[in-house]
């Protein structure tokens, strides 16, 4: 038996459930008008929350077995597959619909990470789905030397999205190529070499750019990148500096500041550690900053409201030009803007992005101004499968499927709502530290306790992580120590669904702190 050690609010005695409890703790309690007391409350171990309904009936699953996929993996798969299996049990997804998944044995899941933040519309959007089939119906594949509607109305659309001087689109296949691509057009156009990034980021794993990565599970112990250098990240939970206003979120750090307002203390430390990097890591003139609005692999690290503005303007002045990396805060995914550079109220030179782009299907782009463009001219540079109709075809139905069905609002609202109540549960637990993001790009950073911040050891993330996808929601984890549950879902979800997360995950806490 397990028993619920508070209420959220504090307040419960004398309260029903109902009034005060996490929104879905209530369906544990089988009677009417029963009184949440403190410390008193148990439940079974069967009682996990209830699924939302879903309407939509899966095929049955009729392919190889689980066994021999595992053997195919081992065998004829590189094996890192084998490394980055994400559970003790694997997860054998046989299909999608919108938020669910279903594995091999027709049990459903929700889906909260989509596929690492990817799945931005849903799985198998019916709108997609249309706009794939009727391309694949006309014309699979022909490259950019020649001149195929699609390419050129998508560009045109995805262009519309962005402000002047924006303009300038050139597709490629992934996140990786896309940044690859980026740090060519600013070493070209800038006529400098050094690029900075901040520890803890994630822009590709190709060689050149595991040189922007900065993590250290990502990077292979050979020479790659060179020419990149990776400043202090201003994280204001985990960082030297943070406080209790400093981030653009729904959600503050439980650290404690005396700012004026209108002032960051915080933010001016790490504006100061930039200016070093600056003064000893570089030569005097650079060729580009590289920033993700909001650290994606990194856990959803937020940085204080106004240090984009500040670090633009550095970089400018030493001739670098600034890149927003939107492969993960994309396409509506922080609510608050189409871009998550837009939150920051800054205007980058370049933009690269991908994940959310097609939805899933394999795709990226670089968006910059006709004069960083014009640099790119000095070669030939030709992308076999950038542009490709088919692609085209997909990107353009997201697009529309944002607009059409309110996604963007839809991530504000849900997101929002998510990240308030995930708040309740950290000051509920000792062992959550920060709640941070905006929209649906969502960290929750877990620690060993609130006042030393060290980070939750790998093992006890595992069996929280492991718990929590056998009461049927999937998540991710990210983080330079792993410590990091990462909720990235596709954009789709309802609060049902979050209530349903939100019993889950404290369920997963409460079980892990009770057979501790």
């Amino acid at each position: 038996m397990y028993k619920v050690t508070s209420c959220l609010s504090g307040r419960c005695a004398g309260l029903t459930r109902q009034a005060f409890c996490l929104p879905g703790l209530a369906k544990f309690h089988r009677g009417s008008g029963a009184v949440c007391q403190q410390t008193a409350l148990k439940y079974s171990p069967k009682d996990i929350p209830e699924m939302p309904s879903c309407n939509f009936k899966p095929e049955e699953y009729k392919g190889m077995s689980k066994d021999q996929m595992m053997e195919i993996r081992r065998k004829n798969c590189n094996p890192m597959t084998m490394k980055i299996t994400y559970y003790k049990k694997p997860v054998f997804i046989h299909q999608g619909h919108m938020q669910w998944v279903w594995d091999v044995d027709g049990r459903r899941y929700l889906d909260l990470f989509a596929g690492v933040a990817t799945v931005g519309v849903g799985h198998c959007h019916p709108k997609v789905i249309a706009a794939t089939t009727q391309q694949l119906k006309r014309l699979w594949h022909t490259t950019n030397i020649y001149v195929q509607p699609p390419l050129h109305e998508y560009c045109e659309k995805l262009a519309s999205y962005l402000p002047d001087p924006l303009k300038v689109v050139y597709l490629t296949n992934s996140g990786s190529e896309a940044n690859d691509l980026a740090i060519l057009m600013a070493r070209l156009y800038t006529g400098n070499f050094d690029i900075i990034t901040f520890r803890g980021s994630y822009h590709g794993g190709s060689p050149q750019t595991m040189g922007l990565t900065s993590n250290s599970p990502y990077k292979y112990p050979i020479a790659t990148g060179s020419g990149c250098v990776n400043a202090v990240c201003p994280d204001v939970f985990r960082g030297p500096w943070g406080g209790s206003h400093c981030r653009d979120s729904p959600v503050q750090t439980i650290r404690e500041c005396n700012c004026a307002q209108g002032r960051c203390m915080a933010n001016d430390q790490y504006i100061d550690q930039l200016k070093e990097t600056f003064a000893t890591s570089v030569p005097s003139r650079i060729a580009a900053f590289f920033g993700e609005p909001i650290q994606g692999m990194g856990g959803a690290v937020q940085y204080p409201k106004n240090y984009f503005k500040e670090a633009y303007k550095l970089v400018r002045e030493r001739g670098g030009v600034c890149v927003a990396d939107e492969v993960q805060t994309g396409f509506g995914r922080t609510g608050s803007h189409f871009w998550g550079f837009q939150g920051h109220e800054v205007l980058p030179d370049i933009v690269t992005m991908a994940k959310g782009i097609g939805n899933g299907f394999p795709m990226g782009a670089v968006v910059t101004t006709p004069e960083i463009a014009a640099s790119f001219v000095k070669a030939f540079h030709f992308n076999t499968f950038g542009g490709n109709p088919v692609a085209c075809a997909v990107g353009s139905s997201v697009l529309d499927v944002i607009k059409e069905d309110g996604i963007q609002q839809n991530c504000l609202d849900v997101g929002t709502y998510l990240m308030t109540e995930m708040a309740k549960l950290r000051d509920k637990y000792e062992i959550i530290g920060d709640v941070r993001g905006k929209g649906l790009q969502i960290g929750v950073e877990m620690v060993k306790d609130k006042a030393s911040r060290t980070p939750l050891s790998p093992e006890a993330m595992s069996v929280i992580f492991e718990d929590i996808k056998d009461m049927g929601v999937l998540i991710g984890k990210g983080g330079v120590y792993g410590q990091t549950f990462r909720v990235q879902p596709p954009m789709c979800i309802t609060r049902k669904d979050v209530d349903f997360f939100l019993a889950v995950f404290n369920k997963a806490i409460h079980n892990y702190m009770d057979g501790k």
